[in-house]
């Protein structure tokens, strides 16, 4: 969300930052309606006002006898009481329209953010490690996978497309990679493990940018029937429902509701989190910080779903893509001016786990046009895959500024201040465990078939030194 004093006063800059995200100009518009839900507020509260001391004065024009006067004031009431049903809607219009535009447009670029059109545009900052030299011709995750224990034929049948069943010791070496990293950044790196939900409301997606923007690329749940209601008042209700036949339990009930009333799932939805990057950030929602001398620091490894919406035959093949996936997720609640230092804080903190595991990878600061709609300047790290001779990412970190904290109402109160600021979040991966599945998959290739566990994990696997593959 935008903040409305700074494009009452720069318009211009406001449009011109927006440009640089390929938005068209609002800037006008937005203070238009401004003013008009400013007008129509101050037009209610005036007869708010005006109503209470006509109401009062009533009494004290019976008291002393005054009838004509008496009613000449009941009059004026109840105009005013007529006139504040179009008043208070002409409000609630220009604030709803208001809201909608502002909900809609994207974070504003820092001024070190590269104009550009999509990730051509990309800058590399740095890259670590050496290339692997093979003696043989490395070959991609998903044609060595299946016979590790990677299987996308059984993820298929179970779920469709995208979906992966892990059997074995792929599937350890997955859950090793999610435990060292999470033990990386709780023991080293300062950050707080989390286990928060994977389920969340329309607050919490609306508060963290991904709603109204990325609603297709989500999954949402909805309860397949009102628990209140017993299943006889269904049945009534069915019966007497044209169309309708008799149904024989619980499960037709469900079934004929969903398609009677869909109006009432929609207030009992669920979102299936895009990242736990959701949860974390909308933890302090509504909250009053401290001075936050010291950021917050929270992590998570946790389940993630996309539908992939806008995705349409990327990476379809393989372990990259997937509607199910997991990530150990950082976020950090920060004062505005420790956000910058914060921001390479935690991209250092990404890094140390690819560096852990000696995966080369390169640092990019994306474009204008390759950001993400919340981000106010992002670092991509992406790292090498030797199978597909190309760097791929693996982790986007993230300073929004006050973009969600306006969003999500998340404020902090400066020491020896009395007024309140806006907190600047900031999240990114630490890392895609699938993703790193895959580079260790790649760069730990063997001629055999086989994958070597990284030295860093050792410890994770029981003494499991190689994936072997199967007879």
């Amino acid at each position: 969300m935008h903040d409305i004093a700074y494009i009452r006063s720069n318009p211009k800059e406001f449009d011109a930052a927006l440009a640089r995200r390929g938005a068209e100009p609002v800037a006008d518009r937005i203070i238009a309606l401004d003013a008009q839900k400013r007008e129509a507020t101050t037009r209610v509260q005036q007869a708010q006002s005006r109503r209470n001391e006509a109401s009062k004065a009533i009494g004290q024009a019976m008291g002393q006898g005054d009838k004509d006067k008496a009613e000449a004031l009941k009059a004026e009431v109840a105009e005013i009481k007529a006139s504040m049903p179009e008043w208070e809607e002409a409000e609630r219009a220009a604030a709803a329209e208001l809201d909608h535009l502002l909900a809609t447009l994207p974070n504003l670029p820092a001024a070190d953010v590269p104009d550009g059109v999509d990730e051509s545009d990309n800058v590399e900052m740095a890259q670590w490690g050496e290339k692997r030299s093979f003696d043989f011709e490395p070959r991609e995750h998903a044609d060595i996978g299946p016979a590790l224990g990677m299987d996308f034929e059984t993820g298929t049948k179970l779920s469709g497309a995208r979906f992966t069943f892990l059997r074995g010791d792929i599937a350890r070496l997955h859950r090793a990679l999610a435990q060292f990293m999470l033990d990386k950044q709780t023991r080293e790196n300062g950050y707080t493990e989390c286990n928060p939900p994977v389920l969340v409301g329309d607050d919490a997606m609306y508060g963290t940018d991904k709603l109204p923007k990325f609603a297709e690329d989500s999954f949402q749940t909805e309860l397949a029937f009102d628990e209140k209601r017993t299943k006889a008042q269904y049945l009534e209700q069915f019966k007497a429902s044209p169309g309708v036949h008799d149904a024989e339990n619980l499960a037709d009930v469900a079934v004929q509701f969903r398609k009677l009333d869909r109006q009432q799932y929609n207030s009992d939805r669920r979102w299936l989190v895009p990242t736990s990057e959701v949860p974390l950030t909308y933890s302090v929602a509504g909250d009053i910080l401290s001075d936050l001398a010291q950021p917050i620091r929270l992590t998570a490894h946790t389940l993630c779903f996309r539908s992939e919406a806008g995705s349409a035959g990327r990476d379809t093949r393989g372990f990259i893509r997937q509607h199910q996936f997991e990530k150990v997720e950082m976020v950090s609640i920060c004062r505005p001016e420790d956000s910058e230092a914060e921001h390479e804080r935690m991209t250092r903190c990404a890094e140390s786990i690819l560096e852990a595991l000696e995966l080369p990878y390169r640092r990019m600061l994306l474009c204008t046009g390759d950001m993400g709609f919340g981000a106010h300047k992002t670092y991509d790290l992406e790292v090498w895959l030797p199978g597909q001779g190309a760097y791929r990412e693996i982790s986007s970190c993230s300073n929004t500024g006050d973009f969600q904290a306006r969003r999500m109402n998340a404020r902090y109160r400066p020491e020896g201040e009395k007024k309140t600021a806006f907190v600047y979040t900031l999240n990114g991966s630490g890392l895609a465990v699938g993703r790193t599945l895959v580079a260790v998959m790649e760069n730990y290739q063997q001629a055999d078939g086989s994958v070597a566990v990284p030295e860093a994990l050792a410890a994770y696997m029981g003494g499991v030194t190689k994936l072997e593959p199967a007879a």
